[in-house]
């Protein structure tokens, strides 16, 4: 299961960064939550770990917009869990993946992914 959000206002994390969106990923042991520090970030900047939804939500629903939490589909298989587009290192799928090389699904294709 995942889910994202935006929040009400900016939130600042650290000495330079704001976060404006965050996004969940359920996993056996809990929940990792991801925070972007930009509206049209793919891939989040920091992430945080939750035991349980319940204390995740009572962190971030104060937080969020009228929109609340806007369920979004599981990653395809060896795709990165934090981004908003499938991106999976590069030969993952065959064992062998090449660290920091990154692809996406373009039209049926995995091409090279560039961040912006």
């Amino acid at each position: 299961m995942r889910k994202y959000a935006y929040l009400n206002e900016p939130l600042k994390c650290d000495e330079s960064n704001y976060i404006f969106k965050i996004m969940f990923f359920e996993i056996k042991e809990g929940f990792y939550l991801f925070e972007y520090c930009s509206l049209d970030a793919v891939q989040c900047s920091f992430d945080r770990f939750y035991e349980s939804l319940d204390d995740l939500y009572e962190d971030w629903n104060d937080l969020i917009d009228e929109r609340g939490w806007i369920d979004m589909e599981d990653p395809l298989p060896d795709c990165q869990h934090d981004a908003f587009i499938p991106i999976r290192v590069r030969g993952r799928d065959i064992g062998k993946p090449e660290w920091r090389k990154l692809e996406t699904l373009k039209d049926g294709v995995w091409v090279e992914y560039k961040s912006k």
